[in-house]
């Protein structure tokens, strides 16, 4: 059999064209051929390849450009082309145009596919006729698509007698036609007929010619991606609610939400319209076992699910004795207003062992588990060791562990070898996560039966002792910290704790981490929310002897030499890189301690200034000494000195000591008082140059080299949050791959604006009016009356002054401005959604905010103050929600 390959591209100098084609390895042959193209002239490229077939065989295949060996480009990954062979056929020609990320991608995503469920049922392309000519179609349309054309067997341009063109695949649509008495060439289009009203649209443009080359063998001729030219469609829109598992509550769930409760959520979502659930991050993150572990951004693995979130209503029932003691514990937990991280954990994790003893080695030998265990093994027998070792040596530092601190493959197997010493514990650890991942899988399932989306989370970073770092630390840096600039979270900016990404080394490796990481991800989620998009384009990286992040430099950067700082009439000193002491300011941050810092902490330098002594001069070695002391003094002396170390005009470039960084915030620290008035506008406009101007075509190209890799390798729908100090070049990038923005009206991203106007916001974005890192909207309105003031003159349009309290009025005027904004995704917090019944709001907005970015101790312990049980009974709040989405058509 032959594969005639023929497509049109132009390509620039030295590049050449290839088919790379794949397929199961069951067939004997190898899993991908290469077939290189020939430029035929004028960019038509072609090439063939012989197969000898015995049986039929199913094929995938996409093109790629090379330059030599290297891989310059390739096709859109997310939709290869499929072809089914026939041993019986002896020539297969196919035609093809080179796949691009399509300009509306978003609709060939997986959410999408669920929501509106637009498929018919598949055509099959064994079909075929004995000399067949096949027409794909790449079309977005949820009407029934005809072709007609100048040919009998088409209709003669009757629409009466036009082919309905049969879907094979997402937005693909397929015409088969024998080829034995067709005259070539002929005329055809493309037409729409909407079902309900049988009104019929042709597609623009003249009509299309088909021709077959005279000397062209009657065989199987494939025409892909013809892309019919219609008027837009209604554009997508939907609403949904954000909620993380662990503030889930049921009558049945222990103190904590688990994935069986994702069942009853989805319940809710289907009886008032919402088509999305957006979660919080739900992978493991136990390194102490404390409720220091309930931040759910700073996992020990990217692939493991957290304990926390076993349904243990799905395990196998214990003993009368036990199942009565367990429930006396289950009930307590479940009556607490918040998470008992600890206590919940506790228990999951002591009945997960009674399950363990009960059926472990028996579902272990069951065909499910052999093949999750198969689809996982690049992760789950490293994750049970670390756990195994953690557990063992009562830390997840595996710096610190007396063996194993550094990840050996053949230790790996040695450790998880049955028969070893550890063989229980590893299997434990399958076990869970084996349980896991069948219960979110169910749930998963049954969202994407009732069209319902769940929406993940992608956290920018990992822990520093995870299992990842433990196996890869060649990808990270882990002597720095990953963190945030000032911004209006944190005025001192944010550490997060995690290593900085060795990025060369991804690249080198062809982003296969983050692509694994996203393959696996897409198998529970069909969109997801990648956490602070911003630090693809540069990560805010902080030395590891700090604790705020004001020390902190952009990375990858362009620093400054001395001889640019120069050039903006500022001659560079040595001690801009020191802290700028005086009296003043010593008397200014400790008052009447101030001797008592000096001689503790200072030594005088002459002319009124002062230095920090050695070992006292980083913001780590100050944590270090008041370690353990939170009274009131020693908290203001804490805050003292960590401001001092920060009072710089410039930090030094963490690989190139010689170049240099204007320090973050700056403009309104003390160590401006050094500078003369000149020196203080020389040094406003370095600053205003270098953050907001110097790095914007540095840090495009950056992102562009990475977030493609990333976001097109799986067709989840992907949403950005683009909060922050964001770089001008970023809305252009994400507007080229597509991603969905994040829009909060209270953080406007248009210089100048007070309140961000929500008919403004783009259509590819998700629009929000809080973030589980902002207070809920009821919170929001008590924290500064005077921008609440301005809010409801300018955007409520109201007079007067305005209520002390949000009440259930304004809540749903303001949710309803989200609704019926342009955006394709509108995401309401539980909170913000039952704020608008005064029956359900819940009695203190304070207790509703689920994280303080502010705070690097935060408890994360929300919880739904009502069961979801009770929430799907309340008609009159459910019907009001439905009633909203409908009126915004959504």
């Amino acid at each position: 059999m032959k594969l005639s390959f023929s497509l049109h591209y132009y390509a620039n100098p030295g590049e050449t064209l290839h088919v790379i084609l794949k397929r199961s390895p069951s067939h004997g042959v190898k899993k991908q051929i290469n077939i290189p193209l020939t430029c035929k002239g004028s960019a038509c490229w072609q090439g063939e390849g012989l197969f000898l077939l015995k049986e039929p065989v199913d094929l995938s295949y996409h093109y790629e450009v090379r330059h030599g060996i290297k891989i310059c480009r390739r096709e859109w990954p997310c939709k290869p082309r499929h072809l089914h062979l026939i041993p019986s056929k002896k020539e297969y020609i196919l035609n093809d145009q080179w796949r691009d990320l399509p300009t509306d991608s978003w609709l060939y995503s997986s959410a999408l596919e669920h929501i509106s469920h637009k498929r018919h049922s598949l055509f099959s392309s064994t079909k075929f006729f004995e000399n067949t000519l096949c027409l794909y179609v790449q079309s977005t349309t949820s009407q029934e698509l005809y072709i007609s054309g100048s040919l009998p067997l088409l209709g003669k341009w009757d629409p009466a007698h036009a082919l309905r063109l049969h879907q094979t695949a997402i937005n693909e649509w397929a015409c088969f036609l024998n080829t034995q008495g067709i005259s070539t060439p002929f005329e055809y289009k493309f037409f729409l007929r909407d079902p309900q009203t049988n009104q019929i649209t042709w597609e623009q443009g003249p009509n299309r010619t088909l021709r077959i080359l005279p000397n062209s063998p009657l065989e199987t001729h494939i025409y892909n991606d013809l892309r019919p030219q219609f008027p837009p469609e209604k554009p997508f829109r939907a609403a949904g609610v954000v909620l993380p598992v662990f503030s889930l509550r049921s009558k049945g769930s222990a103190g904590v939400g688990d994935f069986g409760d994702l069942l009853k959520l989805t319940d809710w979502a289907v009886l008032t319209g919402q088509k999305i659930i957006q979660l919080l991050p739900v992978h493991d993150t136990s390194q102490t076992k404390t409720w220091q572990d309930s931040y759910p951004y700073k996992a020990i693995s990217i692939y493991a699910f957290h304990p926390l979130y076993t349904d243990l209503r799905q395990l196998p029932p214990l003993s009368a004795k036990d199942e009565k003691k367990f429930e006396k514990q289950r009930q307590y937990l479940n009556d607490m207003s918040q998470v008992d991280y600890e206590s919940a954990l506790h228990l999951k994790i002591q009945r997960l062992k009674q399950a363990f003893e009960q059926e472990g080695e028996h579902v272990l030998g069951t065909p499910e588990f052999h093949l999750f265990f198969h689809q996982n093994a690049h992760w789950l027998p490293a994750y049970a060791m670390f756990c195994t070792l953690r557990d063992t040596y009562h830390t997840a530092d595996f710096t610190t562990w007396p063996e194993h601190n550094t990840f050996c493959e053949e230790e790996l197997h040695r450790f998880c070898t049955t028969g070893t010493p550890h063989e229980k514990e590893v299997h434990f650890w399958y076990y869970v996560q084996f349980i896991l991942h069948s219960q979110l899988q169910k749930a998963t399932q049954y969202a994407r039966r009732h069209h319902v989306v769940l929406k993940g989370d992608i956290p920018i970073g990992i822990s520093p002792h995870s299992v990842e770092a433990w196996m890869e630390p060649h990808l990270f840096y882990l002597n720095t910290q990953a963190g945030a600039p000032p911004d209006d979270f944190s005025a001192t900016g944010q550490n997060w704790g995690f290593p900085t990404y060795n990025w060369s080394n991804m690249a080198r490796e062809h982003y296969r981490w983050w692509q694994k990481r996203l393959i696996h991800m897409a198998r529970y989620f069909d969109a997801y929310r990648i956490d602070h998009v911003l630090g693809f384009f540069r990560i805010w990286e902080i030395p590891d002897f700090c604790v705020d992040g004001l020390l902190g430099q952009f990375s990858p950067a362009l620093p400054l030499t001395q001889e640019e700082i120069a050039a903006y009439g500022l001659s560079f000193r040595p001690e801009f890189l020191h802290p700028y002491i005086t009296e003043d300011l010593l008397k200014k941050y400790f008052g009447k301690w101030t001797e008592e810092i000096k001689a503790n902490f200072l030594e005088p330098l002459g002319n009124d200034r002062f230095r920090l002594r050695a070992g006292n001069n980083t913001q780590q070695s100050i944590a270090t000494r008041l370690k353990n002391r939170t009274d009131k003094k020693t908290n203001q002396i804490r805050q003292g000195l960590f401001a001092l170390i920060t009072n710089v005009l410039f930090v030094s470039d963490r690989t190139h000591p010689h170049l240099f960084h204007p320090r973050i915030a700056a403009l309104n620290c003390e160590a401006m008082g050094q500078l003369t008035e000149s020196e203080k506008e020389s040094f406003s406009r370095l600053y205003t140059d270098y953050f907001f101007r110097r790095h914007n075509d540095f840090w495009a190209e950056n992102a562009l080299r990475k977030l493609p890799a990333l976001v097109q390798s799986t067709r989840m729908l992907c949403c950005a949050e683009d909060l922050g100090m964001v770089p001008a070049c970023v809305p252009d990038v994400m507007r080229q791959l597509q991603m969905l923005s994040l829009e909060i009206q209270r953080m406007p991203k248009n210089v100048g604006e007070q309140f961000a106007d929500t008919r403004r916001y783009p259509y590819l974005s998700v629009a929000t009016p809080s973030t589980h890192d902002m207070s809920v909207l009821r919170g929001w309105w008590k924290e500064n009356q005077v921008i609440t003031q301005q809010f409801w003159h300018e955007v409520l349009n109201k007079s007067g002054p305005a209520p002390q309290e949000a009440g259930p009025e304004i809540c749903e005027e303001i949710l309803n401005k989200h609704l019926q904004s342009p955006s394709m995704l509108a995401l309401i917090s539980f909170q913000d959604w039952t704020s608008m019944d005064k029956n359900l709001r819940a009695p203190d907005p304070a207790m509703e905010r689920i994280n303080i970015p502010a705070d690097p101790h935060h408890y994360w312990r929300y919880r739904m103050h009502i069961t979801l049980e009770e929430l799907i009974k309340e008609d009159a709040f459910n019907t009001k929600i439905k009633a909203m989405l409908a009126m915004s058509q959504r």
